[in-house]
């Protein structure tokens, strides 16, 4: 079973530290809410913070990539399948409008951005706008994917993750992150196939990559690392 320590950071606002008595070694991962860490049982908290100040430069480039721009009225997301900007009207309220270019986020004219108030409700009206194009968006495309390869799954849900793309149960739900909707059509689809692929092989084994690369063309593998390195325009 695992158990959980929070420690305050100076750079990461927190580091979650969970045990679990599966595992070997120390493994890090940074999330929009800071450092979290799987230990082994009995791991000093000295242990695991001299681990950290080792990867400590590498861990912060990594979860800069996960905190949000500073919005202002020169945003913009111009993704092949998403597109929004932010502007500044002339009324005394923020208003959100769906047009055939894209969504416009209008803020009152005398918007302070650097209000941390002000980057909040645009920041969440962003995850909205990518939830409902998301919800519109891609529950049609896994479906015809799965019908496309003959393959089958319970149900789909969108989720305001950063930290995954997507997610497979065992029992075949399917979970798929919203800010798919900033990735091209080819990487789209390819997280889209890769957790139809875990309905039949739900783990990471040789089975599983060649199903993946009889689903791709072969190009499993090329298309994991170009994912992976692929830097969107919002986060």
């Amino acid at each position: 079973m695992a158990t959980k320590r929070i420690l305050s950071d100076a750079d990461f606002g927190q580091i979650i530290i969970r045990t679990r008595r599966t595992a070997r070694n120390i493994t890090m991962r940074t999330k929009d809410d800071g450092l979290h860490l799987l230990v082994p049982p009995y791991t000093t908290t000295t242990k695991i913070l001299e681990v950290v100040e080792t990867y400590r430069a590498r861990l912060l480039e990594n979860w800069k990539k996960t905190t949000p721009p500073t919005l202002d009225a020169n945003f913009r997301i111009l993704a092949p399948c998403f597109h929004l900007s932010i502007e500044q009207g002339t009324s005394s309220f923020f208003t959100l409008r769906h047009t055939e270019e894209g969504i416009i986020i209008r803020c009152p004219q005398k918007t302070d951005f650097s209000q941390e108030a002000t980057q909040r409700l645009l920041h969440n009206a962003i995850i909205r706008a990518l939830k409902k194009g998301a919800q519109s968006y891609l529950p049609p495309l896994l479906s015809e994917l799965a019908e496309h390869y003959g393959l089958t799954y319970k149900k789909v849900k969108i989720t305001g993750s950063r930290s995954r793309w997507g997610s497979c149960s065992a029992t075949g739900n399917i979970n798929l992150s919203c800010y798919l909707m900033l990735l091209p059509p080819h990487l789209m689809e390819y997280v889209l196939l890769h957790e139809l692929a875990h309905t039949r092989e739900m783990n990471h084994g040789p089975q599983f990559w060649e199903l993946l690369d009889s689903l791709t063309g072969n190009m499993a593998h090329t298309l994991r690392k170009e994912l992976r390195d692929f830097k969107t325009s919002y986060f």
